[in-house]
């Protein structure tokens, strides 16, 4: 049974692979096979060893059997199902511990984010350690762009940070970067500045961002602000508890 929180790195396979592909999917039965060939095609291309978790996360649709049959199409491709529905960085937070690749890429499973944009952000990588993406011509409606806008901007002013575009999931990460975090509810929205508090190396790229084609969104503005207001505190809290430091081994 999964719990509420993760903490990655706990599990998984001995065989190391280049990259995993991890694509949290919520009832998206109308678009989730054409993502997934898409993202396939693209990690097929990059002539490196990958595999593609697709973390269902108590689909009430038909997602489940689509992802299940998928597997014939794509062979690459992991299917990890959450009972019940757990949010999305449960979701994050199981694909860490069950990924077995050097450096694991983010994405989500409603066809907005664009595979094609997976090269540019390991390009970023080669010298850090996260490679997050921004929206640069964000195919949304007017109401959510404003609220990201508002959004990003008190989490810059109440945790210092710089990052622009916290809410694009394309990000690219090295493995170690990210093993020990605790993936609480709602956690997936700072993994930045968590990474940057444990002295991460950060780079922005921009990448391409798509109007959607089949599904619904799972977030309103107002529902949305409601819970990152409450976890942008306690990330500021651990902020300023939270000690870097180095070991000196005198024997």
């Amino acid at each position: 049974m999964e719990t509420n929180a993760h903490t990655p790195g706990a599990t998984g396979s001995p065989d190391v692979l280049d990259l995993s592909l991890i694509v949290p999917v919520y009832n998206e039965q109308d678009c989730i096979r054409d993502v997934l060939l898409e993202a396939a095609g693209v990690l097929r291309r990059l002539a490196s060893s990958f595999e593609i978790l697709a973390v269902n996360d108590g689909s009430t649709d038909g997602t489940h059997d689509i992802l299940i049959a998928l597997r014939r199409d794509i062979p690459e491709l992991r299917v990890l199902t959450l009972k019940p529905n757990s949010g999305q960085s449960a979701a994050m937070g199981t694909g860490f511990e069950r990924a077995r690749g050097r450096v694991f890429v983010l994405m989500d499973g409603d066809g907005q984010n664009d595979p094609a944009s997976i090269p540019v952000l390991l390009d970023g990588l080669k010298n850090h350690d996260l490679c997050c993406g921004y929206r640069t011509n964000r195919r949304d409606t007017w109401s959510k762009r404003t609220g990201s806008r508002i959004a990003n901007a008190v989490r810059r002013r109440a945790l210092g940070d710089t990052i622009k575009d916290t809410g694009c999931s394309l990000k690219a990460i090295r493995r170690e970067a990210i093993l020990g975090f605790t993936m609480w509810r709602g956690m997936h929205r700072f993994l930045p500045v968590l990474a940057a508090m444990r002295g991460a190396r950060i780079a922005q790229v921009p990448v391409n961002h798509r109007p959607r084609k089949a599904g619904a969104s799972k977030y309103t503005n107002w529902g949305r602000l409601k819970e990152t207001l409450w976890d942008l505190w306690a990330v500021r809290w651990m902020q300023r508890r939270y000690r870097r430091f180095e070991i000196e081994a005198n024997t």
